[in-house]
Parts: C-alpha cells; sequence; structure tokens
C-alpha cells in the first residue's frame, strides 16, 4: 500500500463538475493499493496517518496530529502510485490491485480514520474525477506499507 499525503487547507473532489466531497483543514490522501495488501496494511497505514505530527505547534513546529488539531480527511484511490516507467515512457500499472481488492482496501482505509475520530470523505473508485488541493506548507508525506 501506498499513500501520497498532503497537509492541507483544503481538498475536494468533484465527478462531472460536481462536488462530491470537500474538506477544509486537514489531509488529503492519495492512496493506492497492491496486490498483496491486506486490510492488516490499511489498518496501520490509517494509524499512521492518523498520528503523522505533521501541523503546526504554538512555536511553529510540526510537533501535531490530525487528531490534535481535530482536522479532516479526504482518501482518494490512486492506482498510478503503482505506475512503473522503467521500462519505455508510458506508464505500466501491472503493480497495482485489481478493483475487486483495492476497492474494499481503499474502503476500509477511510473506516479505520473514521473509527480513530477523524472525520473522512472519499472521493468515488474507478472514476474520473477533479481534485483540488491546498497543500499547505507545502507538506507532503510519502508512506508504503
Amino acid at each position: 500500500m501506498r499513500a501520497v499525503i498532503q497537509r492541507a487547507r483544503y481538498g475536494s473532489v468533484s465527478v462531472d463538475e460536481k462536488i462530491i466531497a470537500e474538506i477544509q483543514k486537514g489531509l488529503v490522501i492519495l492512496l493506492g493499493v497492491g496486490p498483496e495488501d491486506t486490510e492488516a496494511e490499511a489498518q496501520a497505514m490509517a494509524r499512521k496517518a492518523a498520528l503523522l505530527r505533521i501541523f503546526e505547534d504554538d512555536q511553529g513546529k510540526m510537533n501535531r496530529s490530525i487528531l490534535d488539531i481535530g482536522g479532516e480527511a479526504l482518501v482518494v484511490s490512486q492506482f498510478t502510485l503503482y505506475g512503473d516507467t522503467r521500462k519505455g515512457n508510458r506508464p505500466s500499472f501491472i503493480g497495482a490491485a485489481q478493483p475487486d481488492l483495492a476497492r474494499p482496501l481503499v474502503e476500509r482505509f477511510a473506516d479505520f480514520l473514521r473509527e480513530q475520530g477523524i472525520p473522512t470523505q472519499t472521493g468515488e473508485f474507478g472514476t474520473e474525477m477533479l481534485v483540488k488541493i491546498e497543500n499547505a506548507g507545502p507538506v507532503t508525506i510519502l508512506l508504503e506499507m
């Protein structure tokens, strides 16, 4: 499982020019699922994301988590995180999980965030989406389980 986690002032997902998910201060998480991933990886990744101390404290140091600031999360499925460009210039996505495995793990990941008390919205799996992210900092973290 791979995630690009961005500290955001705002994030939204639109489908057919209609906003289907929107957050204010929190995390926008682009999540990719590999063929060997399980619910255990989804749970571990959600816990790591929830506890990442990438929000500033009163001294301006990154010491606070999304839980500490009462932030929100926006989770967007992103199979292209498994794009392989080692051969040629067109990415191969054979390293990404098939939708029948990926969809439930993305949903479980979002559920695990909710279970930790983080208000969480999601994009629409398998759909062409427009994702808007106001990356604050900018702060972008790559995670892999």
